[in-house]
């Protein structure tokens, strides 16, 4: 792939994003206050509803707790209200004047592994929380390499129930040079640390008076002031076509435009790009949001490009940049975190769903499967089953154009479905 920098967009060019989006997931082991985390954040940054609250209330009542339990905030199915567990990726939405946020709360069991890859998957940010009593374990681990794997860029890591070890500082500082071992393993580059009490609000939004030795940011001060500018790859432009649009309108009877979101790189009108498969070039005509123009269009948006002659284009197509391809090939190698109960198949058939296209594969080998605990290669037992993770090749039936995840997450990742279920059954991370 040729090396093509180009500058990231002006500040003219992102002027509709006034309120900048942050995504972020929380992980972290069983009990360790992820929901009552998120809870806090919302009731004290005034994010909830009088009827939610009161709500809330009389569930907590119902269930003897002596005072308002608030990780029921998330923990919306009944099962988890009953077991006191989140079992499914519960997504909240709220802003404050300086940011908007999407928070995806994912489970902390062993088995529901899987739903924090889905909840990852687009994240700007890993919230790991861990419990000031038990420290690094075998789950915290786990968080932190899925966080590394899908190339999160940036991990707060909340030591929590600071309030059960007396707000003691090296209780902290202890299991920030434990974690931080664990993060220099695996590069993790961008790591923020953070003691709070959830339950009783230190240092979630208000600073807390318990630990005054604490001189960084709160919670939530860390999470407006992030820098999620520069997360997506502005360097490689890449379109992959979603939709043709041909309005039948006499009024629009000459209209071609091709729908999708931008995954990488600046289009800009007059731009003479390449489209794949074919290989044939054009120039950009327009740029088209809405019924607004646009002079150029960057990730995240969505947008509908206009091409200045007609090409042979569907869905499944990607438009890039003359002199900056992707890699173009059908034997892919990937790391793989399975999420289904059904092992996966060497030699078996798949479906891949990649960007808009989509195709069958065959699975050739498993190179090895990682050891979560150690971070070892594992290669004497290679059945890779529900929430394992693996190094696999696969072999698709037509070429796939794509960069490694590591360049781009979004021409680099893909989904394996089961065709005779056409459930999704794995999520990979193209090396």
């Amino acid at each position: 792939m040729t090396e093509n920098k180009t500058s990231q967009p002006s500040g003219k060019e992102i002027g509709y994003l006034d309120m900048e989006l942050l995504r972020f997931t929380t992980a972290g082991s069983v009990d360790d206050g992820k929901s009552t985390l998120i809870g806090r954040l919302l009731y004290d940054s005034k994010a909830i509803f009088e009827d939610q609250m009161e709500a809330i209330e009389r569930a907590s009542i119902s269930r003897g707790a002596e005072e308002v339990n608030l990780a029921l905030l998330t923990d919306g199915l009944r099962a988890e209200r009953e077991q006191g567990i989140t079992i499914d990726v519960a997504y909240r939405y709220f802003a404050t004047p300086k940011r908007k946020f999407i928070i995806a709360d994912t489970p902390g069991h062993i088995q529901y592994t899987r739903n924090m890859v889905t909840g990852a998957s687009t994240a700007n940010a890993a919230v790991i929380l861990i419990d000031a009593r038990n420290g690094v374990i075998e789950q915290t681990r786990r968080h932190a390499y899925i966080a590394s794997l899908l190339q999160i860029p940036h991990v707060v890591v909340c030591v929590n129930k600071m309030d059960l070890v007396d707000f003691a500082k090296d209780v902290f500082d202890a299991i920030v040079a434990d974690f931080g071992s664990v993060a220099t393993k695996l590069a993790i580059q961008d790591v923020h640390f953070l003691p709070i009490s959830a339950k009783l609000g230190d240092n979630v939004v208000e600073a807390s008076l318990h630990m005054d030795w604490y001189t960084g940011p709160t919670f939530i001060g860390l999470m407006e002031t992030l820098p999620v500018g520069g997360d997506h790859n502005f360097d490689d432009p890449r379109f992959p076509v979603q939709y043709v649009i041909r309005p039948i309108s006499d009024q629009y009877h000459d209209y071609r435009g091709y729908a999708g979101r931008v995954a990488g790189g600046i289009f800009r009108v007059g731009q003479e790009v390449v489209v794949l498969p074919g290989g044939l070039q054009s120039t950009i005509e327009g740029i088209d949001f809405g019924s607004e123009s646009l002079a150029s269009a960057f990730p995240p948006q969505s947008v509908t490009i206009r091409l200045s002659n007609e090409i042979d284009i569907s869905r499944g197509s990607m438009i890039v940049a003359v002199g900056n391809l992707p890699t173009v090939g059908q034997e892919i190698e990937l790391m793989v975190c399975w999420l289904n109960a059904k092992p996966l198949q060497v030699k078996g058939k798949y479906l891949v769903k990649h960007t808009s296209s989509e195709m069958r594969c065959l699975v050739n080998e498993v190179v090895y499967k990682v050891n979560i605990n150690t971070l070892d290669e594992v290669k004497d037992d290679l059945s890779v089953g529900l929430n394992d993770i693996a190094r696999i090749t696969i072999k698709t039936v037509k070429p796939l154009f794509y960069d490694s995840y590591k360049r781009n997450r979004e021409t680099g990742s893909l989904i394996i479905i089961d065709e005779s279920t056409n459930n999704v059954v794995g999520a990979g991370m193209i090396i």
